[in-house]
Formats: C-alpha cells, sequence, structure tokens
C-alpha cells in the first residue's frame, strides 16, 4: 500500500467539489469501494458512547452497510455499571465478545481517541476477524503501555472514574448546538481503564489496511506521536483534517464517513 499524508486543504483542490472524493481516490481503490455490504465496528473515546457515532453511523447504514456502534461499559447508557472493578480488560472484552456474539467477519474496526487502547487489545483476540482498521486520532499503545503512560495526568486518591468534562476547548465545534449537545451527553470514565497497560504481541500490525486520521486542531503529544509512527510505516495510510477538531464524527460526519467506506 502507497503511504500519504494529506491535509484536507489539499483534499479540497481548486476544482474539487467535495474533499471525501479526493481523499478517496488518493488512496483507496474505487472498485474496492465500491464492494458489496461491509461490517463497522466503531469504537468510541473517553467520556463517549455510541451516541458520539450516531451521525456517522446513520450515513453508513444508509449505504448499506451494518454498523456496530460501541458504548463501552461503565459510560453512556451503561454509566450505571460504574464500578471500582472495571479495566482495560472490560473494555477490550466489550470489543471482542461483540465481535463474536454478532459473528462478525471482514470487519473495518474504527476507534476513536481513546478508543485506540482497547481496539488494540481487542485485535488480540479478532484480529483474523479484522480486514481493516481506522484509527480516529486515536491513541497508539505499543505493548505494556497504558494510557496514562502516553497521556499523563493526576488521579484523586479512591477515585473509581475521571470526571466528564464540563467545558470543550474553542477548537472542538464551530456550532455551539454540537458543543451544547457533546456535554449532554459525556459520563465520568472508569479510571481504571486509563490504568492497565495493555499486552499487544503485533496482532494490531498484522492487519491488512490500516489508516491513521490525525486532527491537529486538536493538540495532543500522543496523537502526534501516533500519526509520526505511521508515516514511518508504509503499511499505514496517513491523512489529516485540518478544520475539524478532535470529535470528527460529529464535526464533519460526511467527510469521514466517506473516509471510511473508502478504507474498509
Amino acid at each position: 500500500m502507497i503511504r500519504s499524508s494529506i491535509t484536507r486543504r489539499r483534499l479540497l483542490g481548486a476544482a474539487a467539489g467535495s474533499a471525501s472524493a479526493l481523499a478517496s481516490s488518493a488512496f483507496i481503490d474505487p472498485a474496492r469501494a465500491q464492494s458489496a455490504q461491509r461490517a463497522y465496528v466503531l469504537v468510541p473515546g473517553a467520556y463517549y458512547g455510541a451516541w458520539s457515532w450516531h451521525r456517522v453511523t446513520e450515513r453508513l447504514q444508509r449505504q448499506g452497510h451494518r454498523v456496530y456502534a460501541l458504548t463501552l461499559t461503565g459510560l453512556a447508557e451503561r454509566s450505571h455499571l460504574l464500578n471500582k472493578d472495571i479495566t482495560l480488560d472490560t473494555h477490550i472484552a466489550d470489543i471482542a465478545n461483540l465481535v463474536e456474539w454478532e459473528d462478525l467477519t471482514d470487519i473495518c474496526l474504527v476507534a476513536h481517541s481513546y478508543g485506540g487502547c482497547p481496539a488494540s487489545g481487542a485485535l488480540e483476540r479478532i484480529g483474523s476477524r479484522v480486514s481493516s482498521i481506522v484509527w480516529v486520532d486515536a491513541i497508539k499503545p505499543a505493548d505494556g503501555q497504558s494510557l496514562r503512560d502516553l497521556v499523563p495526568f493526576p488521579i484523586e486518591e479512591g477515585a473509581i472514574s475521571r470526571p466528564a468534562p464540563k467545558a470543550l476547548p474553542p477548537t472542538a465545534f464551530n456550532d455551539p448546538k454540537d458543543v451544547a449537545w457533546v456535554l449532554s451527553k459525556v459520563t465520568p470514565h472508569p479510571v481504571g481503564t486509563f490504568l492497565q497497560p495493555v499486552k499487544l504481541s503485533g496482532a494490531r500490525e498484522k492487519v491488512a489496511k490500516k489508516t491513521y486520521i490525525r486532527l491537529p486542531k486538536f493538540q495532543l503529544a500522543a496523537m502526534d506521536k501516533a500519526a509520526a509512527e505511521c508515516r514511518a510505516d508504509s503499511s499505514w495510510t496517513v491523512l489529516e483534517n485540518t478544520t475539524s477538531g478532535h470529535s470528527v464524527m460529529i464535526a464533519e460526519p460526511d467527510w469521514l464517513t466517506d473516509v471510511l467506506t473508502k478504507a474498509a
């Protein structure tokens, strides 16, 4: 696979009416893009749930794809399950069990932000069922690393969760309605999932098609590091979207949907 690093501004081009069309043609075989129905498993970031994927889910389903957007244990509509025993292994099992119980194969596994940690771990169980992965501004841990190793933060002694954000940075969304909606949905995140190191043996790197999307308006060294690692590895395709904040699935669902349909 040809590795590319593409900004959204470049994708637009002078004569292009659609950023998504150019993004697709830059790195995906059109015949593959128009292939039969695919299965997508969408893993949310910290504090988020399946709700964060609603706009992308609707668009993929309209194209006839099967879409499984996850809410991880202890969050969103599963926030009543929050407890001190939730670890990264719990969220890994959430992903792997869904895939195994739904008998899914030829999957495009999509992970956002924190979701890159449990998704990496889940591939150790379900890697043979996954044909492509898309890391959306996602953490890319190495074996033995935890999220807190990559994104240091203080933890209140005895806390079982990290509080949900009460405000968002100005670059998060252009639409104030999106800000209000997101803040009404986020829930505390089980802290144990940030602390447990992930055990990896290389299953993530064995996936045939791998795409990393960097959203540089969201400034975080861990994402810069992940994108740099992927650029240095010819088995990854790297894209940049310079107009969206961190939650591109909410801010620019058309753009992301187009990338996902071509990256699967």
